[in-house]
């Protein structure tokens, strides 16, 4: 599946962000890839102006490195930025599921195991067809719980501590397919029912792991004597 689609004259600029801002999101670029103006607006069917500026919201979001000779790139992997991501998120996101464990109903819950079920499945499908599948019901997943804490603040800085934590998504994604024993989705089946017995401690805990658990897959990729990758 190719990481970009092309997009429609329809509020253009919004829609050439969204697109780059949905792949990296889900991973859909790897650590280190330079993105070259010319080249985004052929694939995504445009003008060079709509991606120039969509490339600039990104770079001033973290998402994406400003480089000398004007291009920017994907950035890279580095033992700092993964532990400060994964200290941030599972802080972020613990808060919401806190805040979020009142609120749910018995509707959620049924939403919740279908997106697990779903995900699973898909992670029974050839790698070509689950990179994207996986990360898309995940982010579902995730996000369904967050909504329920009713937070217009805390909501966008999750989403910003996603966009920052495409490149380690695709990293892990490919760890994952070389680890078939792992089972992906056991930390949302322990999430699912720690929130439905009202037990926050027990659920914060299950998204801790969650988190962590591809944060320390490639934290372990790393080479020892060396920061980035």
């Amino acid at each position: 599946m190719s990481p970009l689609s092309p997009v429609g004259r329809e509020t253009l600029h919004d829609r050439v962000y969204g697109e780059l801002r949905r792949s990296l999101i889900h991973g859909m670029f790897n650590a280190g890839d330079v993105l070259r103006i010319q080249d985004l607006a052929a694939r995504l069917q445009t003008s060079t102006m709509p991606v120039r500026e969509a490339l600039g919201r990104l770079v001033s979001e973290q998402a994406l490195e400003a480089l000398p000779n004007r291009s920017v790139r994907v950035p890279l992997i580095t033992r700092e930025k993964l532990d400060d991501l994964a200290r941030a998120r599972c802080l972020i996101e613990g808060e919401l599921v806190r805040l979020a464990l009142p609120n749910l109903t018995a509707d959620d819950f049924t939403r919740l195991r279908a997106l697990t079920h779903e995900c699973e499945a898909a992670f029974r499908g050839t790698a070509a067809e689950k990179g994207q599948t996986t990360s898309e019901l995940n982010h579902a997943f995730h996000f369904h719980v967050y909504r329920a804490a009713g937070s217009g603040v805390l909501i966008p800085v999750v989403e910003s501590l996603w966009l920052q934590s495409g490149p380690f998504v695709r990293a892990a994604a490919l760890i994952h397919d070389q680890q078939r024993d792992v089972s992906a989705t056991r930390h949302h089946w322990a999430l699912i029912e720690a929130l439905e017995r009202g037990i926050a401690a027990r659920a914060v805990s299950a998204l801790r792991e969650d988190i962590t658990m591809s944060f320390n897959l490639v934290r372990r990729s790393l080479p020892d004597d060396s920061s980035e990758q």
